[in-house]
């Protein structure tokens, strides 16, 4: 599909979007910024406010409330279905807003000469809620927190 800033756009099927993004961080230190309060309050949210609550482990639950510049709050969930230390994630992702649309994410890590590439591939239900997602600022919203996110690592190797 395209790239925004330093991250790939994929529309590998009807229902999916992959997002492609290479960090200079080694990947255990990436997997930790997405698995750990302390680290997700920094980046998540597009470096905004965020309220973390999270319970990482296969059956665990995550919460996060974005404090949007726009005074408005956000609210995101999930559960954790796998994980495998620190390559991968599978856990499914639902914004508040629109309750009943769950979609399932997979998160990859590979590390490749100190660099972290992060692969995330989101699948919907259907067309509509895949182009919908795309259609509400999705990308650019993460790729605003994935340069959050190399602010974040920036400060931490």
């Amino acid at each position: 599909m395209g790239q925004l800033s330093d991250m790939a756009i994929d529309l590998p099927s009807d229902h999916e979007i992959t997002l492609t993004r290479s960090f200079d961080a080694p990947r255990d230190l990436v997997f930790a910024a997405h698995t750990q309060a302390e680290h997700l309050k920094r980046w998540w949210g597009r470096g905004n406010p965020l309220d973390v609550e999270i319970d990482f482990r296969v059956g665990g639950r995550y919460r996060y409330v974005e404090h949007a510049d726009d005074g408005n709050a956000y609210g995101f969930r999930g559960e954790f279905r796998e994980i495998a230390v620190p390559e991968r994630i599978v856990q499914t992702f639902e914004y508040e807003g629109m309750p009943g649309h769950v979609a399932v994410e997979t998160l990859v890590f590979t590390e490749e000469g100190g660099r972290t590439v992060v692969t995330g591939t989101t699948r919907f239900d259907t067309k509509d809620e895949r182009d919908g997602m795309l259609d509400s600022g999705m990308t650019q919203g993460a790729a605003e927190s994935y340069a959050a996110l190399d602010r974040h690592l920036a400060t931490l190797v």
